[in-house]
């Protein structure tokens, strides 16, 4: 019988790195990371966070065998508020699995939000439940969005929850692929290290006190005055699902120009139209909000 494409780990701090004013870099390991899957680019995860008393209840995912998704999501959805601990999705920024360890980078603004507070408060031995692929399964790990299908020249564009998968994408790249990425961030603090070949082009946007996409949408609209011919104005629809969370993961024919976007659904609407009002087909555009102002994450 094969694996599930997904397993869970118990893994534990051992590492605390301050990149930036509001980013912090959380290495995790566990012995059974030397399984963790190592397709990279834009994968997903999801982080069982504790509770406030350091509960993790275990809902099957340690079994042998392990509950389904449908089993231990079932039985965490079942949970009284009190006991339920939260589940967030996140993005792996580095996978080492001959050390055991994984790197996962978390965006600091305060308490509002249970893994910003818990990560602000994080000690080396504090326990994460990890959730990831499993490089011993014979399924597919449906977990990434990034399908640029042979395209030539890439643009990727999100805020500072999206900049760790834009990173490592980038760092993926061959020397022929070439592109830009716009990575708007709270301040100057945040600008990040990115080690790219020469084809491709970091642009850092600190926003200071504005409003989320104010200095990401008008970059990304130069962008597309200067590498797109306007066929006409389309308008894309939004596409939203149910919980009003734009995404949309294209895969097809191979493409010419291919853009990914991902951060606020607001500003991720908002730049899918503006592409797609320059030129490109909404086919070659991968968009994902991440998050949604006002809102916390639906697990």
């Amino acid at each position: 019988m094969s694996r599930p494409s997904s397993s869970a780990f118990r893994t534990r701090v051992t590492g605390l790195n301050a990149l930036g004013t509001h980013v912090l870099r959380v290495t995790v390991t566990h012995p059974d990371l030397e399984h963790f899957g190592t397709v990279g680019l834009d994968t997903r995860i999801k982080l069982l966070l504790p509770r406030a008393d350091g509960v993790v209840p275990g809902l099957g995912l340690f079994d042998d065998p392990p509950a389904t998704i449908g089993e231990w999501y079932g039985r965490w959805r079942a949970l009284p508020d009190d006991e339920r601990n939260p589940l967030r999705t996140y993005t792996v920024r580095n996978v080492r699995p001959e050390a055991r360890e994984i790197d996962i980078d978390f965006v600091l603004h305060g308490t509002s939000g249970p893994a910003s507070a818990w990560a602000q408060d994080a000690q080396i031995g504090d326990e994460l439940v990890v959730l990831g692929p499993d490089a011993r399964s014979d399924e597919p790990y449906r977990g990434t969005a990034w399908h640029p299908e042979g395209a030539r020249r890439v643009m990727l564009a999100g805020d500072e929850t999206a900049a760790p998968a834009i990173l490592a994408i980038l760092e993926s790249l061959p020397d022929d692929v070439a592109g830009d990425a716009f990575i708007e961030v709270p301040d100057c603090g945040d600008i990040l290290e990115a080690t790219v070949h020469p084809g491709l082009e970091v642009h850092w946007l600190p926003r200071a006190e504005r409003e989320c996409g104010a200095a990401l949408l008008p970059a990304v609209e130069r962008w597309a005055e200067a590498h797109l011919s306007a066929r006409g104005g389309r308008v894309a629809e939004e596409d939203p699902t149910s919980d009003g969370i734009l995404w949309e993961e294209p895969e097809g024919a191979p493409r010419e120009t291919y853009a990914w976007i991902a951060g606020e659904s607001g500003v991720v609407r908002d730049l899918r139209r503006l592409l797609v009002a320059h030129g490109i087909d909404k086919a070659d555009v991968a968009f994902m909000g991440y998050w949604r102002r006002g809102h916390a994450e639906g697990a």
